[in-house]
């Protein structure tokens, strides 16, 4: 009993030793990534263009959706990615998204998985038929779970690896047992056993991966009753000593707001007039106090005591877009949110972080953009808050597929770089200020730091204000600056300095010539004799009307 007892304290110091996201901020971006944006760039101009852009060196997770994509040596599989970041000089952290449990998104339609506890002829789930899922628990261990763990225990001792682990489904087990589909006894063994199953292999098999369980997001588990239910299926479970801690807001659009004093600090109409009080999906009217995902994190603290959060901050830079918040696909006036960060200013939170991939559909419209019936289409992605659902939108594709509409939406409604936000304390009375001294005369006049500023990316006009850091111009159409130690992959204009001077074009050009305004970062050539291949960063380089490079980028011709 005293060795148990051991181990699992042993378990539960290895789960919460480390922030894994404390590494400089070395994290993995995707090749594909670049592909994906660089289609929407190249059909893109003025401050959309410059934003997407910018987007190209933010790191994201990668989803793990199909069992297909966990061997090969494209960076489109887990294999692939894991190996190429390996083979850099200094290997980046990788995050991924394992979702691809049996009977997968039981109260939704659009992104229903590939294994099932039982089939249909068209090879769909049945999610009524009664079983207890041995099958497809089977399926779901050996063809996915296992390669899985012998993938990642190969890579863990060379890159840093994070798993959030099956978005929505246990979340769907606690508040949605009213849907068959979800309340069947094959679908709730499938939850519980596999996730389970997972946690516990890569706990025990790949120790070095951090290990984040998915807990939707405030306007979902924030009210008392539906955490409770929450943190009674972990208990069972037996999982808690194993995890680090939660994703929240993962492919949702919750906004981060203000973290409150306490987490009743806005009940019964208290401190209404207080930041951290904005409600824009109005769920305090029905008690819930976790009206954003900084006082979710409150929530979650209470419940869960010594658990750390990260937050997909991906999608959600507008706050008050949807008529309704429980309208979650493909919400229409969203913006792209905070980049990834370690600086969240929130307790207990390891990481603001892009979880769901900017770009990628939620679900499809009931008719594709091919004309064709969508097989896989939720009411949800006909909302009134949906793209789509309005004459003059392109259609939506398919989950995970690229929406070029909806990437330039969430550019041209992008907050990425919020001012450093400490989190609130409660209204003091001011105290009476004593009498001033006569200051003594500088022999040098100094400028002072701009209060607040000496909080790592905040907001900036001028390097004086940044304690002893640069206010870098990250996007070319933004005013203000960042306070950062170094900046690559940007704009990275200096604010203040000089516009560096073009470097005149050559004329030596060899390989295939790239369409104006295309990524010519690997032809070198562009299509156009009066255009140039202009380099942004070592990441980007673009055919662009010559002697037009941008006073932010490296203007490095390359030919």
């Amino acid at each position: 009993m005293r060795s148990r007892a051991l181990l699992c304290l042993t378990a539960a110091a290895v789960a919460t030793a480390q922030n894994p996201f404390e590494n400089g901020e070395n994290w993995y971006v995707n090749p594909s990534y670049w592909a994906s944006l660089d289609t929407s760039i190249a059909t893109a101009d003025g401050a959309v263009k410059a934003t997407l852009q910018s987007m190209r060196d933010v790191p994201s997770a990668w989803w793990i959706d199909v069992k297909a994509k966990v061997y090969g040596d494209t960076t489109n599989t887990v294999e692939g990615i894991l190996k190429d970041a390996a083979s850099k000089p200094n290997p980046p952290l990788v995050t991924f998204i394992v979702y691809d449990v049996p009977n997968r998104d039981c109260h939704a339609k659009a992104s229903n998985g590939e294994i099932c506890c039982t089939y249909n002829s068209d090879g769909t789930c049945d999610y009524l038929a009664a079983s207890d899922c041995a099958d497809g628990l089977l399926e779901y261990r050996t063809t996915y779970i296992d390669p899985l763990v012998d993938v990642f225990s190969q890579y863990q001792n060379t890159v840093p690896i994070v798993l959030v682990i099956e978005p929505d489904s246990l979340p769907n087990l606690a508040t949605n047992l009213g849907d068959p589909r979800c309340s069947n006894t094959a679908t709730q063994n499938a939850y519980k056993q596999g996730i389970a199953y997972a946690i516990n292999e890569f706990s025990s098999k790949v120790p070095k991966a951090t290990i984040y369980l998915d807990a939707a997001h405030g306007g979902w588990l924030g009210w008392e009753d539906n955490i409770m239910k929450f943190k009674a299926i972990l208990d069972e479970m037996n999982v808690l000593s194993k995890i680090r801690g939660f994703a929240s807001n993962v492919a949702n659009y919750q906004p981060v707001g203000e973290q409150c004093p306490s987490y009743d600090f806005c009940t019964n109409n208290q401190n209404q007039g207080h930041s951290c009080c904005k409600d824009p999906c109005n769920l305090q009217t029905e008690w819930n106090r976790a009206h954003n995902e900084a006082n979710y994190v409150l929530l979650l603290q209470r419940t869960f005591s010594g658990k750390y959060v990260i937050i997909d901050t991906g999608r959600n830079g507008v706050d008050d877009m949807r008529n309704d918040c429980a309208n979650w696909c493909n919400a229409r006036g969203a913006g792209i949110g905070r980049v990834p960060s370690t600086n969240t200013g929130l307790n207990m939170v390891d990481a603001f972080y892009w979880l769901k991939t900017p770009g990628e559909s939620d679900g499809c419209t009931q008719t594709l953009p091919s004309g064709a019936q969508c097989p896989r289409f939720d009411d949800f992605c006909g909302s009134q808050d949906s793209l789509g659902s309005q004459s003059g939108e392109p259609r939506s594709p398919e989950a995970g597929h690229w929406f070029d509409y909806q990437i330039k939406q969430l550019a041209a409604n992008a907050n990425m770089f919020p001012n450093g936000a400490q989190p609130p304390t409660a209204p003091t009375t001011p105290t009476t200020p004593t009498t001033p001294t006569t200051p003594t005369t500088p022999t040098t006049p100094t400028t002072p730091a701009t209060p607040g500023n000496c909080v790592p990316r905040a907001k900036c006009t001028s390097s004086a204000s940044c304690c002893g850091q640069t206010c870098y111009q990250l996007v070319s159409s933004m005013n203000d600056g960042m306070c950062m130690s170094t900046c690559s992959g940007w704009v990275c204009k200096v604010l203040g300095a000089q516009p560096p001077v073009p470097v005149p074009p050559t004329t030596s050009c060899t390989g295939a010539g790239v369409a104006n305004y295309g990524n010519c970062l690997d032809s070198h050539c562009c299509t156009s004799s009066d255009y140039t291949c202009y380099e942004q960063s070592v990441h980007y380089a673009q055919c662009i009307p010559t002697g037009t490079c941008s006073n932010g980028w490296t203007c490095r011709v390359l030919a």
